[in-house]
């Protein structure tokens, strides 16, 4: 199979959303089918637009000629769309993340299965960026036996249940640690969680450390804690990487170059 360009437009029109969803499909320039395909979900997927995707996707290294992207573009209720399915945060945002997990599961994935073909996909992926990464990696947690891994990059992972301002404790009130303590390990799934040293210069505990990076290792310290072992994970802390498009492009090779490495 062949592009005649970097990506191909999908306009799927969402029930459980109600609006149209638009998705790119980057393939690569020679798609191997022989021995199966891989898929790469990505939330925030008009990020995608400003990365050197297609060059990454065509790499033998990376991508292997066997990894589709599927770019999901974010629509403009993206603070209620992304988050934790069935927790909405203190200002009562994501509270359409539910809503947004059935379009991934019951419409995005069978619309692609039609489109490409269950019997020549081997394995599911999914990544996203900040509020996009928090929402990839909760769907990856509810659905083990659908998404093999997830990358997480500056993941809004500070996403709590109570105010600073309100009595807020951070082994209580943090909605996706909280989460996994009720979930189990399996040794299906991997892991791909990245911070920056500059994401953010806010440090809730005046520790020294800023929020995005303990919360980050506070979801490996939770992962680890039901299970899932030191080879599941990879945490990757760039020392000038920022909470931008720029850092993430340049930490997305080394996230492809992981998932290859089953």
């Amino acid at each position: 199979m062949n592009t005649f360009q970097d990506f191909i437009i999908h306009q799927i029109a969402s029930a459980s959303l109600n609006r149209i969803v638009r998705a790119d499909f980057y393939l690569p320039e020679q798609l191997h089918l022989a021995n199966g395909i891989d898929v790469l979900f990505v939330n925030d997927g008009q990020d995608l637009l400003k990365m050197d995707i297609p060059k990454m996707i065509n790499s033998v290294e990376l991508g292997g000629n066997r990894l589709i992207m599927v770019a999901i573009h974010a629509g403009t209720e993206r603070k209620q769309e992304y988050g934790v399915a069935g927790i909405p945060d203190f200002m009562n945002r994501g509270s359409k993340a539910g809503e947004y997990s059935t379009f991934i599961m019951n419409e995005l994935i069978p619309y692609l299965n039609t489109n490409i073909g269950t019997s020549i996909i081997r394995n599911k992926y999914i990544a996203g960026f900040s509020l996009g990464g928090l929402m990839a990696f909760d769907l990856a947690m509810e659905f083990p036996m659908e998404f093999q891994a997830a990358g997480v990059f500056s993941g809004s992972f500070w996403w709590r249940s109570k105010d600073l301002k309100d009595g807020y404790v951070e082994e209580r009130d943090r909605i996706m640690h909280a989460k996994i303590r009720t979930k189990r390990s399996n040794n299906l799934q991997r892991f791909y969680l990245q911070t920056g040293a500059l994401d953010e210069k806010a440090d809730r505990n005046k520790n020294g450390i800023i929020d995005s990076i303990d919360d980050t290792l506070d979801i490996i310290k939770e992962l680890e804690q039901i299970g899932f072992n030191k080879e599941q994970l990879r945490y990757v802390e760039l020392p000038d990487g920022k909470h931008d498009v720029s850092t993430w492009n340049r930490a997305m090779p080394e996230f492809l170059n992981w998932l290859s490495l089953k």
